[in-house]
């Protein structure tokens, strides 16, 4: 389960201008390797053979990290999240998915646990990584209440993972199948992870441009509910415009500083350091760490090599066949597919977090295109919801409890997204239906504050939700957002 290892000297060579390098060593799959140049020049460094270690090491990585939330979910959250609830809200087009019955929601995420070791160790790779992207999608399908932005980059990277050899080098399944062991992958391998979290960082900072973000908020009202005299003090108006301003130009800017090569060192460092004061001061447990090592993946391909010192001069006749590599081959019918889905793919994951532009009034309120766009810690939004239920063939009216049907953080989370209130009032009308009312309607006054703002009606208290259809279009009944975000909101001292 070695690595090969190589003479830095003449090993690496830049690819475009990324700090991305070529290496020079055997390939063991030259249709995905090979260059090409002439008419499809353009593509070459698509398939430049790029060092391994790298995406190895986030292979492991990754792995470790699933077994790390695996484990924490397994001993905290699995019963009150999936099992104690007898109403989720699902994903539209996905109300087929539920929880296991019984104990099975323990079962599925031993086995999470399981095929999180055998990614580690890079065991029946293609099977245990497809297993958990489908088993942890599964997860995160069940309820729309429990979206965490990091539980989709998991789906996501999971999935591109499927398709990635990062078990070629340092695994069972190379130590077992020789055929398979390579020093080498694919650029487009570890250029497909960069552009996938580079899509983070750059929606992350695009959606932090607007009046609330550039006038302070939320960070002041985060800042103000520290108790400490030191993070308390933060409260500041400089800092809080310091932090404000500071994640917006890092988030924007981290990612083209880290694919220059001469800036990339100083980008990774300010990231690490981002990412760790996202741990000091919000209390973040996962996001912060996880990020800081799928950011790695913009440092050389060999750093994981250098930094256990396991180089060695490549033989002449591994350089002879890295030569023979490098002659101009054409395009093959195989690799032209691999660009079209690559193309097919980035390009959804470029147009999806842009969706919110299609609805009307602000996406924090609306809640329309919020999901799914990477738009984080934009909003500090809390509501009060309401229901009534009316039989008005029966004349009766009885106002109800959502605690009676949903977990108190679903209807924390209900009252703040009006697809999910929608949805709510629908299983309501439809329980009431069983109950013998003849005709169901069903409305919600629900008062909600934005960012500090006062409360306002977030949707019309006048409609009848259950005559509502459940669409992922506008909902009409939205009330806009008019309250004004006050000039300044008083914090702690």
């Amino acid at each position: 389960m070695n690595w090969k290892t190589c003479d830095e000297s003449h090993y690496y060579k830049p690819l475009l201008s990324t700090n991305l390098m070529t290496v020079n060593s055997p390939l063991t799959n030259t249709s995905e390797c090979a260059p090409v140049t002439g008419q499809t020049g353009i593509w070459r460094y698509f398939f430049q053979p790029v060092d391994i270690a790298s995406l190895v090491y986030f292979r492991i990585a990754f792995g470790a990290f699933m077994l790390w939330e695996v484990c924490y979910y397994y001993n905290r959250w699995v019963q009150r999240l999936w099992m104690d609830p007898e109403f989720h809200f699902t994903y539209y087009g996905f109300d087929w998915i539920r929880p296991w019955p019984g104990g099975g929601m323990y079962i599925h995420f031993l086995i999470l646990g399981g095929l999180a070791v055998f990614i580690i160790f890079g065991l029946w790779y293609r099977v245990s990584i497809s297993l958990f992207c489908l088993g942890f999608t599964y997860v995160f399908l069940l309820d729309q209440a429990q979206y965490r932005s990091h539980f989709y980059l998991i789906c996501l990277i999971s999935f591109l993972m499927i398709f990635i050899p990062a078990h070629r080098a340092f695994s069972v399944d190379a130590w077992h199948r020789p055929a398979i062991r390579s020093n080498t992958v694919p650029a487009w391998a570890l250029g497909l992870l960069i552009a996938q979290v580079s899509i983070v960082y750059f929606y992350s900072g695009l959606a932090k441009v607007n009046g609330d973000w550039l006038r302070g908020e939320p960070i002041r009202m985060f800042f103000s509910q520290f108790d400490s005299p030191l993070i308390g003090g933060l409260s500041n108006e400089w800092l809080v415009y310091f932090f404000s301003y500071g994640g917006l130009l890092f988030d924007l800017l981290v990612v083209p500083l880290l694919l220059w090569k001469k800036t990339c060192p100083f980008a990774f460092a300010v990231a690490v350091a981002f990412h760790l004061t996202n741990v000091w001061m919000l209390n973040f447990r996962f996001f912060p760490w996880f990020m800081i090592a799928v950011t790695t993946l913009y440092l050389s391909p060999d750093w994981p090599r250098r930094l256990i010192g396991r180089c060695r001069s490549v033989s002449k006749q591994e350089q002879h066949k890295l030569d023979s590599s490098e002659e101009s081959v054409s395009l093959q019918p195989r690799q032209r597919v691999v660009i079209a889905l690559v193309g097919i793919y980035l390009a959804v994951q470029l147009f999806v977090p842009l969706r919110h532009y299609l609805y009307p009034g602000n996406a924090s309120w609306t809640e329309e295109g919020h999901r799914f766009a990477w738009r984080l810690r934009l909003r500090s939004k809390d509501a009060r919801a309401e229901f009534l239920v009316k039989d008005p063939v029966g004349n009766k009216a009885l106002r109800i409890n959502p605690l009676r049907y949903l977990a108190d953080w679903q209807v924390r989370e209900m009252s703040i997204h009006p697809n999910l209130i929608l949805q709510f009032a629908l299983h309501v009308a439809s329980e009431y239906h069983k109950k013998g009312y003849k005709r169901v309607e069903v409305y919600a006054a629900v008062q909600a504050s934005l960012n500090g703002r006062k409360p306002q009606y977030l949707i019309d208290p006048k409609v009848d939700l259950a005559a509502q259809p459940l669409t992922l279009g506008h909902l009409p009944w939205i009330v806009p957002l008019t309250e004004p975000l006050p000039t300044r909101i008083q914090t702690k001292d």
